[in-house]
């Protein structure tokens, strides 16, 4: 028994120990043995000021492809400490968002699953059942999407999301881009209200052949006030990373793609990113998995989107040139350590930010970059002032 005790202290001394190590406040922790592993981070700030946080957990030991979980917590302290405060048994890949004063977690209901929205009315206590088109369920098939941003434009509420019903069932080729919005003032509950544009399915012959998927699209205003969805790129042939600009109508029926000039280089662009722009700067900001040029020089040939030990803060005056602010989160080693799908948000002065981050937990770290174990929420104090020369 004294034994037992002696092991259950030692490695309860190792793990507190090791996540003291661990960049930011960690919200969550899931050990690489459990066979759950943390993804789709997301934040959002109540109106009395308390922040929400949300993951959700894949893996071998999940049940993300019938009903997976995702779990709520609650800071009272601006990202200090964090509690859960919920569970809901059938969400995936959601972004947790507030509109009109109304708290929402949008998403699916599993891995490639139905679009469907929730509501909270108690701060994230409790959560609707997404039963029918009237109370949450807005699209049934096959869908994927990320916490991505949803922006207000033109008297509608945006939101970019992929169809996952191409005719190949394969990671990439089955996804198609789209957009969905609705009316301000309208219920986000009720399906009827969401317009949804045209999809635009995998094409194998961009890039020269050597495209893979576009995915996890922002729905983002350009200085002239087109509306985009700016998607994530695969393309494993080159470290140079992009971006891809699909066109949205002003109704938000239609989506048109040029592949001449709809493709830019974009730092980060193969792994998830969120654009947002700032009124005060009047610029547009991105926290992306950055490949520093000497992480490209130690690794030719190797596929991009599997880079994710760096994190760096950009600015763009017009959303096709980006410069670097600075270097936020970084580890040498990139097998086993990641920062990656970062979801964020301007308070003020600064930026607060959650990452799904791989990292060592004292009990042989995360599974991979890729499959993290923690939830760490980090701050950007200042933002603005980073990077500028006096």
């Amino acid at each position: 028994m004294k034994k037992h005790c002696s092991l259950i202290l030692f490695f309860l001394i190792s793990w507190i120990f090791t996540t003291a190590q661990v960049p930011g406040s960690v919200v969550a922790y899931s050990p690489a043995a459990s066979g759950l592993y943390i993804g789709s981070p997301s934040i959002c700030i109540l109106s009395n000021g308390d922040y929400l946080a949300s993951h959700d957990l894949f893996g071998p030991k999940s049940n993300e492809f019938e009903r997976p979980n995702s779990r709520i917590y609650r800071s009272k302290d601006k990202g200090k400490t964090w509690t859960q405060i919920s569970e809901i048994n059938g969400q995936f890949w959601s972004k947790l968002f507030v509109h009109e004063k109304g708290l929402y977690f949008m998403g699916t209901s599993k891995h490639h699953g139905n679009t469907i929205i929730r509501k909270s009315t108690d701060g994230g206590v409790t959560w609707t059942e997404p039963t029918d088109g009237e109370n949450g369920l807005l699209l049934a098939g096959e869908y994927h999407c990320a916490p991505m941003p949803l922006i207000e434009h033109n008297g509608r509420l945006w939101r970019a999301m992929e169809d996952a019903m191409g005719s190949v069932k394969k990671w990439g080729k089955r996804y198609g881009a789209f957009m969905m919005s609705i009316p301000l003032g309208a219920d986000p509950m009720k399906a009827t209200n969401w317009t949804s544009s045209n999809v635009l399915r995998y094409d194998s012959t961009l890039l020269n052949g050597n495209f893979g998927a576009w995915i996890e699209g922002n729905a983002v205003v350009d200085p002239t006030g087109q509306l985009w969805d700016v998607l994530r790129v695969d393309d494993k042939s080159t470290l140079e990373e992009k971006a891809a600009f699909v066109k949205i109508s002003n109704d938000g029926k239609t989506a048109t793609f040029d592949s001449n000039t709809g493709f830019i280089k974009f730092p980060g662009g193969s792994k998830k990113f969120s654009i947002r722009y700032d009124l005060k700067s009047k610029l547009y900001w991105t926290i992306a998995n950055y490949i520093p040029q000497e992480i490209k020089a130690a690794n030719p040939g190797k596929n991009p989107a599997s880079i994710r030990n760096t994190q760096a803060l950009f600015s763009s005056e017009d959303l096709r040139n980006w410069d670097l602010r600075i270097i936020l989160l970084q580890h040498p080693e990139i097998i086993k350590h990641g920062f990656q799908y970062v979801d964020w948000l301007f308070e003020g002065k600064d930026i607060i930010f959650l990452s799904r981050t791989a990292f060592d937990d004292g009990q042989g770290g995360a599974h991979n970059n890729h499959d993290a174990n923690y939830l760490t929420f980090h701050r950007i104090k200042k933002f603005r002032k980073i990077g500028v020369k006096e």
